[in-house]
C-alpha cells in the first residue's frame, strides 16, 4: 500500500492500556512522519494524550454515557467516515471497536487475531499472550512491515500548566525538597489487586522517618484511601494528593519523585511513561499478563507459588478462597527495601 496519509487508532479500554499503546503510536509517527494520526479513547483517557507530538485529533468515544448502543456505534462510525481515514489500526479487541471501524469504511483495517470482531478486518496481527503489552501493541505494525529495532517506552507529555499547577501545590503544602519525593498510589478499581491499606501507611511513616517527602496519589476514587493512610500516619511528611490533581499533573508530580510504589493499576504505567523507577505490588494478577512495569529500574513484588493465583486477569473484589495471602504474604519490610534499592539506582 502506498504510504497512508490519514491514520487512525482506535483504544477505549482502560487508562493503562491506553498508556501501554503510546509506543505503537510514536513508532507509527516515525514511520510516517507526515501522516496524520487521530486516536479514538475515552473521555477519561483522552487527557493522557494531550499535547503529545505524534497525534493529532484526540476523538472521545463515550461508550458507556452518551454513546452508549447501537446510536452511538453508528454516529461514531458516521463521523469517522466523514474525515477519510486510509489506515485503521484497533489495539482494543472488543466486538464494538472492531463494528465501528468496519462501519467507518476505512479500507485498510489491522486488528488482533484474538479480537471478538477479527473477521471486520483484512489485516491481522497475532496476539502472542508470551509478551508484553507494549510488544503485543507495537506487533500491529507487522502487517505495515515495521519492525522497531529498539524498545519503545511510553512517554507522557505534561503540558506547562500542569508543570505550574504542580508547583503551585507542591509550594502550597512547604514541598521544597522535591529531589527527596517518593510517591504512593494504593488504589485500584479491583479491590484484589490492592495491597494492604495499613501498609500502605506503615510503607508511608518509615519513608517519612527516612527523612522523604511522600505523596499520596490517585483520582477522586481513592480520596478515601488517602485520607485513611494519612490519618493512620499523621506525619508531616505525609502528603494527601489523591483528588487533588489532574491525571497529567499526577504525572507531572510522579517525574518528580525517586520513586512510585503502586499495585497493578494505571499509576504503574504513569510511572513507566515519565521514567521514575516503579516498585509494583501484584496480587490477584501476574506479570505474565503483560502489564508489569517496563522500565529499565522497574520492580515487581509478589508472592510467588500459590496454586490459587492469578484468579482473574483484572483482579475481582473479593478474594475467592477468601485468605487473600497473595497479598498478606507481602510484608511492609520487602516493600520499603526495594524501594531504598530504587532509589540508589
Amino acid at each position: 500500500m502506498n504510504p497512508p496519509k490519514r491514520i487512525l487508532v482506535f483504544q477505549t479500554a482502560f487508562l493503562g492500556d491506553v498508556i501501554l499503546t503510546l509506543p505503537m503510536v510514536q513508532v507509527l509517527h516515525e514511520h510516517y512522519p507526515e501522516a496524520v494520526i487521530d486516536v479514538v479513547t475515552t473521555p477519561k483517557a483522552a487527557e493522557f494524550l494531550s499535547n503529545h507530538p505524534a497525534i493529532g485529533d484526540i476523538i472521545k468515544y463515550d461508550k458507556r454515557k452518551t454513546q452508549k448502543g447501537f446510536r452511538g456505534i453508528l454516529a461514531m462510525a458516521i463521523f469517522l467516515r466523514r474525515r477519510s481515514y486510509d489506515l485503521a489500526i484497533v489495539p482494543h479487541r472488543s466486538f464494538r471497536s472492531s463494528l465501528v471501524v468496519a462501519a467507518s469504511g476505512i479500507p485498510v483495517r489491522i486488528g488482533f487475531s484474538t479480537a471478538a470482531g477479527k473477521f471486520f478486518y483484512n489485516r491481522i496481527a497475532a496476539y502472542d499472550t508470551s509478551q508484553h503489552e507494549v510488544e503485543r501493541n507495537l506487533a500491529l505494525l507487522r502487517p505495515l512491515n515495521i519492525e522497531p529495532a529498539r524498545k519503545v517506552l511510553p512517554t507522557l507529555f505534561p503540558s506547562l500548566h500542569d508543570v505550574q499547577s504542580t508547583d503551585k501545590f507542591l509550594f502550597e503544602r512547604e514541598i521544597l525538597r522535591q529531589n527527596f519525593m517518593i510517591a504512593i498510589a494504593p488504589g485500584s478499581v479491583w479491590n484484589t489487586k490492592r495491597w494492604l491499606l495499613e501498609r500502605f501507611a506503615e510503607l508511608a511513616s518509615l519513608l517519612a522517618h527516612d527523612g522523604y517527602e511522600v505523596l499520596i496519589i490517585g483520582g477522586p476514587e481513592d480520596e478515601a484511601l488517602g485520607k485513611a493512610i494519612t490519618e493512620l500516619t499523621k506525619h508531616k511528611q505525609i502528603y494527601d494528593a489523591t483528588g487533588k490533581l489532574s491525571l497529567l499533573q499526577s504525572a507531572e508530580v510522579i517525574r518528580r519523585c525517586k520513586v512510585l510504589v503502586t499495585n497493578d493499576s494505571a499509576p504503574l504505567h504513569i510511572g513507566v511513561a515519565v521514567r521514575t523507577p516503579v516498585v509494583a505490588v501484584f496480587g490477584a494478577t501476574v506479570p505474565e499478563f503483560g502489564f508489569a512495569p517496563y522500565g529499565e529500574h522497574d520492580v515487581v513484588v509478589e508472592t510467588m507459588g500459590l496454586p490459587c493465583r492469578p484468579c482473574a486477569i483484572h483482579g475481582g473484589n473479593t478474594c475467592p478462597i477468601g485468605t487473600f495471602v497473595c497479598m498478606k504474604n507481602i510484608e511492609t519490610r520487602m516493600v520499603y527495601e526495594k524501594v531504598l534499592q530504587a532509589v540508589d539506582k
